[in-house]
């Protein structure tokens, strides 16, 4: 049965890997995201795009009324939107408080306000049985990371995704949470990427020895949305190697 796919972030990284694996089952895809251009390179066989800022209500809105003209139902949302803000606008400002304000702002903005909007927007349309909600969090979220902000930001998720299975769950809809570690080929580090040195660091880490991708993630994600994973809900699963605990 084709199901319908609502993936934020759709059009980089986890989220645009996460698209083939649905699209290619046949599964039909709605990929959300700022940059219209990156949305319509993407090609994703079959997807929709629909550009928009989902930190901003009204944008979100404008979503939902495609969603419900488009789609109808949500079989799966996905919440791959998000990022440490390297696309952002800096600060501007020589005062460090203002700097700190403009940080943690941005940092919950990208990564948490996108993801409780859309949700909230969505939700009613649902499918039920069945509905999936899926959330990119980090393993910042246990550890911290160079960015203390993007860290809390991604924390937030959890308690959220968790009080949504309490509500969603007598409608046999199941939400949870997946924690990657260092994944590569992603535009998280911006243009210049990661210095070696962490990288090598961060790949020490892992049990396994090697860094993640974007498909190990988008491969949880699938599984989670799947009929085998109906009775799995509230749950944060990690996908990072091992590195979480540390060798």
């Amino acid at each position: 049965m084709t199901r319908n796919i609502v993936i934020s972030g759709g059009g980089t990284g986890i989220g645009l890997a996460t698209a083939h694996l649905f699209a290619g089952e046949g599964d039909r895809v709605l990929l959300l995201g700022r940059r219209a251009e990156v949305l319509e390179k993407a090609k994703v066989p079959g997807a929709l795009t629909y550009a928009a800022d989902l930190s901003d209500p009204g944008a979100v809105r404008g979503v939902a009324r495609f969603v419900a003209e488009e789609l109808g139902a949500v079989d799966v949302l996905v919440h791959s939107a998000g990022g440490s803000g390297n696309l952002e606008p800096e600060a501007g400002a020589d005062d460090p408080l203002a700097t700190v304000a403009h940080d943690w702002t941005v940092a919950f903005r990208l990564n948490t306000l996108t993801a409780v909007l859309l949700t909230e927007a969505l939700k009613e349309r649902l499918a039920e049985p069945g509905g999936r909600v899926l959330f990119l969090s980090s393993i910042a979220a246990y550890r911290g990371s160079g960015s203390v902000a993007y860290a809390a930001a991604k924390a937030a998720l959890h308690p959220y995704a968790h009080e949504l299975a309490r509500e969603l769950g007598p409608r046999g809809i199941t939400v949870n949470v997946v924690a990657p570690g260092y994944v590569e080929d992603t535009e998280f580090f911006g243009s210049g990427g990661m210095q070696e040195t962490r990288r090598e660091r961060l790949i020490a880490e892992t049990l396994n020895g090697r860094a993640g991708t974007p498909g190990d993630v988008a491969g949880t994600l699938h599984w989670l949305a799947s009929p085998a994973a109906g009775h799995i809900t509230s749950q944060v699963v990690q996908v990072n190697g091992g590195a979480e605990r540390g060798r």
